[in-house]
């Protein structure tokens, strides 16, 4: 197995780098965005470790141009910063998983192992539940062709009851998925989130695909 490093920090990339292959990886090197987007052009990884910060063109620039080439190798990010807006960034740009420094390197191994199990994702299918469409990689969503403006924490929550569909996903599963906390004593925030969606997309079109399980969270199903 193949993994490219591309860290700009020496002593961050040479521990990367014996980590790795102490732990059985083949592994490449680089310092910044340029040579890391060449050598993807020169060799098939089988994932990428990926800092945020670097010089040339930052982290969440090179995702995108191997994105738009249409190279799909799992992408693990590691950064220092730990907002919602860095993960949403990160995430928007195409990568597949997300590491905050510092990092106990057991679990960052873990999650470069899945995320080669999980394997390439190629182009993502677009996500269908009746007339309602979401692309997840041009971040397009329509009904019955009409597009739906969303913003990135409404396209996260659809995106996950899309892709739940049929079954009830709960709000601290949402809450997880979408703000990256466990839980939020009294907030409402999921709550609100829905009634936007609903908003722009049941009420909008009068239709009803967002339907709420008292005590357990909400579904999304095709309308009957």
């Amino acid at each position: 197995m193949r993994v490219l490093v591309v860290e700009d920090q020496p002593k961050m990339r040479d521990v990367l780098c014996r980590g790795l292959g102490e732990a059985g990886y083949d592994v490449d090197t680089a310092a910044d965005g340029p040579t890391a987007l060449q050598l993807t052009r020169e060799a098939i990884y089988d994932a990428l470790v990926l800092d945020v910060m670097l010089p040339g063109f930052d982290g969440l620039e090179l995702l995108r141009r191997l994105r738009a080439d249409d190279v799909w190798t799992p992408v693990l990010m590691l950064t220092a910063r730990d907002t919602v807006s860095d993960r949403v960034s990160g995430l928007d740009a195409g990568a597949d998983d997300y590491l905050v420094k510092p990092f106990a390197f057991t679990e960052l191994v873990s999650r470069v192992r899945a995320l080669i199990r999980r394997g390439s994702t190629s182009h993502q299918v677009v996500l269908r539940c009746g007339p309602l469409e979401l692309d997840p990689t041009t971040r397009r969503v329509a009904l019955s062709g009409t597009p739906v403006e969303l913003s990135p924490r409404e396209f996260a929550v659809l995106d996950l009851l899309l892709r739940r569909q049929g079954h009830v996903v709960p709000r601290a599963e949402i809450l997880e998925h979408v703000w990256g906390v466990s839980s939020q004593e009294g907030s409402n925030v999921v709550d609100v989130y829905v009634k936007y969606l609903r908003d722009k997309i049941d009420r909008r079109f009068g239709t009803r695909l967002i339907h709420t399980v008292r005590g357990a969270g909400y579904r999304l199903t095709e309308p009957s």
